[in-house]
């Protein structure tokens, strides 16, 4: 993408728009706020029963069951069986979707059945890499939570056997489908913002349920709950309720608040931009509230440098995530140009444009008499950069979903669905997904070594 070309275009379709305000797609506002539609086109096509998706859902936890809940929202895919460690979980599983779907503790006897066309991958974090590849070898269709590792030198196992297997694998960062996504990326690309320059993204939480203290169920216990299995290759420890239920507290099976959250953010961030993602970042923060037994932090605060390249200006990145946040919580994403920002959401999109204020004030003309003063501002005022197209296309422009728009987490298995029916290409493949998983976990590896870390984003190694 050439910037300037894609600066200039902006700003005539944008110039255009003043003109003939109901003509067109591209809409600013002046010195109002105005409000344009996101749209979003399905197919109405519909399946014959023998021509259904045969889905099987492994992990059905928490993420397991909005996963699977909204995919079969998708026309032409049934769910004919699920795993858990937890047999409430499968006692749920049944609730949920009939007493005709196969159950099991053992994942690998739903990767033997002949009649499963795709799994979700819903499980723990570290076992991601194993139950993937084993899914990609036994025929199937994979569909896996973020992040698609649990550390990044186990992604290229991952990206091998997905292209060995010629099998479709989306990971699951659900915003990335996004209609909010899609609208980011044609104003940045046609030059909205300008050059980037900063991103800012935030995350504050203020509840138990936020801070992943989820409940633990009164009939958990060694006959219920497969504690070993769940283990799998991290340490062996005692049985404990807590690191079942609440894995995303501890190291061994989680990858704290960079793996969980994080990778959303990266996955937008490098599908906006066209970016392989950063090369460089410093993490620091603490456990400052809830110390429950985890060893991951509560507080953090992670930077990150952009190279430049072609498609983007070098730049930085500030993630801060706060789960004990007294203002009751909240969180944003925004995209800082050096004309403008963007606000981005999964069903919304806000841009606002700003004229730079080149021009001398009150503060630095002080020190000059009136004459003085008034010979300067005439000679800002004869040899002004801006054209007066630009000062037009300043203000605020929001772009929102209609009400009745199915989401992102519902076009992200649409796409995956859509591929698999038509051989065709998904958003986010393995090499996606190291790259934004890659990114995140760059906050662990400097949180723990304490000092800042290289990565190269290309190649998807430490450095």
């Amino acid at each position: 993408m050439k910037k300037n070309e894609s600066r200039r275009s902006f700003l005539k379709k944008a110039s255009l728009t003043t003109a003939a305000i109901s003509a067109s797609p591209l809409l600013f506002a002046t010195s109002r706020e105005e409000k344009l539609p996101l749209i979003r086109s399905y197919s109405n096509r519909s399946y014959a029963a023998n021509d259904h998706i045969n889905l099987a859902l492994i992990g059905s936890g928490i993420q397991g069951i909005y996963d699977t809940t909204t995919a079969l929202g998708v026309t032409g895919v049934q769910l004919v069986a699920a795993c858990d460690l937890y047999d409430g979980r499968l006692d749920r599983a049944k609730e949920l979707w009939g007493d005709s779907i196969f159950v099991t503790r053992d994942y690998r006897k739903i990767l033997q059945r002949k009649d499963i066309d795709a799994v979700i991958i819903a499980t723990p974090d570290h076992w991601h890499q194993k139950i993937v590849i084993e899914a990609l070898k036994a025929g199937k269709h994979v569909y896996c939570e973020k992040p698609m590792v649990q550390k990044h030198e186990e992604g290229e196992a991952i990206i091998n056997a997905q292209k060995e297997s010629g099998k479709i694998c989306q990971v699951g960062s659900q915003g990335m489908s996004s209609l909010g996504n899609e609208k980011a990326k044609q104003l940045y690309e046609d030059g909205a913002i300008g050059d980037i320059v900063m991103l800012d993204m935030y995350n504050d939480r203020y509840s138990a349920e936020g801070a992943w203290q989820y409940p633990i169920p009164p009939d958990a216990d060694s006959s219920t709950i497969d504690f070993d299995t769940f283990l799998g290759t991290a340490p062996k420890v005692p049985y404990e309720l807590k690191r079942f239920f609440r894995w995303r507290n501890y190291q061994d099976y989680g990858t704290g608040v960079a793996g969980d959250l994080f990778v959303h953010a990266f996955s937008t961030l490098n599908h906006v931009l066209s970016s392989h993602g950063p090369n460089r970042a410093f993490a620091t923060g603490g456990l400052r509230y809830w110390k429950d037994g985890r060893d991951v932090p509560d507080v953090t605060i992670t930077l990150y440098d952009y190279p430049k390249t072609e498609t983007h200006a070098a730049f930085n990145a500030a993630f801060r995530i706060n789960f004990i946040a007294g203002n009751g919580g909240g969180g944003g994403f925004k995209l800082i140009g050096t004309e403008g920002e963007m606000e981005v959401g999964q069903n919304q999109v806000t841009l606002k444009r700003s004229k730079l204020g080149g021009g001398p004030g009150g503060y630095s003309l002080i020190a000059y008499t009136k004459e003085t003063q008034q010979k300067i501002k005439d000679d800002y005022t004869k040899n002004e950069l801006s054209s007066r197209v630009q000062s037009l296309n300043t203000g605020t422009t929001t772009w929102q979903a209609p009400s009745d728009y199915k989401g992102g987490h519902y076009d992200h298995f649409n796409n995956f669905f859509t591929a698999i029916r038509e051989e065709g290409s998904i958003v986010q493949n393995p090499t996606f997904g190291l790259r934004a998983a890659g990114a995140a976990l760059l906050a662990n590896e400097s949180y723990y070594k304490k000092q800042p870390v290289d990565w190269d984003p290309t190649n998807m190694k430490l450095l």
